[in-house]
């Protein structure tokens, strides 16, 4: 039976991914040796980094002076490198928009390093919405935002203009809409929503907004040192950087971006059509902040819980529960996730 995962990470990957990737593992490049016991420092896997970074250059038309990282640490890391790298040591302030539960990991880490001022939040209403009547002046060292919230379903549909450095968070929706991504000064996204397996973070920072804090920065943690290193500081996680490499070869392959979102926001579109015409469903947030990427949606007929569940486990649908602080349901659509799969879901809804 077909599995249809809409798990939201670690996620589905294109087939052809899986495949390549197995084949890498027992033998690489014909060298007789496998991806998981190259050295990072070989012919072979340095050509893998230069492509891979410079795979994302072309994808999001990136000025030169933008550089691309990949490092460790997941998108929980960048919750510190950013106000380590971009919060002035004396006087230092962000401001940041709360909208999810990543986003306020996001404010945390930031308050350990200077102030914080929430210039935006749909707390009080439980992340339903996203943030949007707020201003940011100059005294602010960087503004910070999450474009798409897994948990609750919901994502930036415009972002702000504002005078000092942007940096967003990613993790959930790079690569699945077209975007200017010079409109942002950093970009970082965990791989394992929507570009390649857990352990590899991607990182996009403009270069003229560092070395400015006067702060001392621990060796790790200062993206200067990344930069000069080529994403070699240390040891990089080899197969991680690769098979996010082949995924982004298939993005490429498949149309890239634009074409990318086309699919998204048909699936999308499908997926929320059934829940507003659907009497027993209804989804977290609302409708204007809607993600094409993550529908979180409850089931409004308690009674109907377990039979929906067996139909969907009947289907091959799996990974279908709700993130546990919030609970209900959260179908995940990533870019590598096919329109019929989503079918065979609505298919089920359609059934009680």
């Amino acid at each position: 039976m077909k599995i249809h995962n809409f798990s939201a990470g670690p996620s589905i990957l294109p087939k052809e991914v899986f495949e390549q990737s197995a084949q890498a593992v027992l033998d690489f490049n014909g060298s007789g040796l496998s991806i998981l016991e190259i050295s990072h420092r070989s012919k072979d896997f340095v050509a893998v980094m230069e492509e891979a970074r410079q795979r994302v250059r072309t994808l999001m038309q990136l000025p030169e002076h933008y550089h691309v990282l990949y490092l460790a640490g997941g998108a929980s890391l960048q919750f510190l490198m950013t106000p380590y790298n971009l919060m002035k040591e004396q006087g230092g302030k962000a401001a940041y928009v709360d909208s999810g539960s990543w986003a306020a990991n996001a404010i945390k880490e930031a308050k350990k390093l200077g102030t914080v001022d929430i210039v935006g939040s749909s707390k009080e209403k439980h992340y339903s919405y996203i943030p949007k009547d707020f201003t940011v002046d100059d005294s602010y060292d960087y503004f910070h935002c999450t474009s798409n919230n897994t948990i609750y379903g919901t994502q930036m549909q415009e972002f702000p203009k504002v005078p000092v450095p942007v940096c967003c968070d990613m993790s959930s929706d790079i690569f699945s809409r077209k975007l200017d991504f010079s409109q942002f000064d950093l970009i970082y996204a965990g791989a394992q929503k929507n570009m390649g397996p857990a352990g590899v973070t991607l990182v996009v920072v403009n270069e003229q907004i560092l070395g400015k804090t006067g702060r001392t920065i621990p060796s790790y943690l200062d993206y200067q040192n990344h930069i000069a290193k080529e994403s070699m500081f240390n040891t990089p996680p080899v197969f991680n950087v690769y098979a996010t490499l082949l995924t982004l070869r298939h993005l490429e392959k498949t149309g890239g971006i634009e074409a990318a979102e086309k699919r998204n926001r048909a699936k999308a579109e499908l997926l929320y059509n059934e829940i507003d015409r659907n009497d027993h469903f209804q989804t977290f947030c609302v409708k204007e902040d809607r993600s094409v990427m993550n529908v979180s949606f409850e089931l409004l007929s308690p009674e109907l819980k377990e039979m929906f569940d067996q139909r969907c486990k009947e289907a091959g649908i799996s990974g279908l529960n709700g993130h546990r602080s919030l609970g209900g349901y959260r179908a995940s659509i990533y870019n590598a996730m096919p329109i019929e799969s989503v079918e065979v879901l609505v298919s089920v809804m359609q059934s009680l």
